[in-house]
């Protein structure tokens, strides 16, 4: 990803949020209903030396930025199994720097959690929400890096565009949470 605006993607900062607005770029290029996607982040510099080869075949030049990331789609993550039980079966090798993962979610607006009937299992509460008028469609891609930096971008189905995403390190804390024990291990 390049950093500046002229694909429309928003500038950023960090090595960490560029690398998190390429994997939203990535998802969104995919389209809407698709699974969870896992990642792992290399030090782009690091591959590149390391890895000479495979940094050719995903277009990594010389000129990569320094303390750039990369990220490496993993395999697919495994059909019937919940996103929280597989991430504990995770442990990464030192040479990654950090773990994505994007997630395609229902949510509620604040004023509509106050209304979820607390009698409701996961089954029922999930039907809940999705027959919920108010419920909106978002793609949550969130970032960990093994020193403990993170970052998340949310984008909104009904507002699918680089230039609406959202970024911030602590906008969907649980997950993020749940990747970083993944470093752990």
């Amino acid at each position: 990803m390049s950093n500046n605006a002229t694909d429309g993607t928003p500038l950023a900062a960090t090595p960490l949020t560029r690398a998190v607005l390429e994997i939203d770029q990535y998802a969104a290029g995919l389209g809407w209903d698709q699974p969870a996607r896992l990642f792992a982040l290399v030090d782009t510099a690091q591959l590149r030396s390391q890895e000479p080869g495979l940094a050719d075949q995903l277009g990594l030049g010389d000129e990569s930025a320094a303390g750039s990331l990369t990220p490496i789609e993993q395999e697919e993550l495994p059909s019937g199994t919940a996103l929280d039980e597989f991430l504990a079966t995770i442990a990464w090798p030192e040479v990654i720097a950090g773990c994505a993962l994007t997630v395609e979610r229902l949510m509620l607006p604040p004023s509509a959690e106050a209304a979820i009937p607390d009698d409701l299992d996961d089954t029922a509460l999930a039907s809940w929400v999705a027959d919920h008028p108010e419920r909106q469609e978002v793609r949550m891609t969130v970032a960990v890096l093994r020193d403990g930096g993170r970052e998340s971008a949310v984008r909104l189905r009904e507002k699918d565009t680089a230039a609406e995403v959202l970024t911030g390190a602590d906008l969907v804390p649980g997950l993020a949470a749940a990747l970083t024990a993944t470093f752990e291990a």
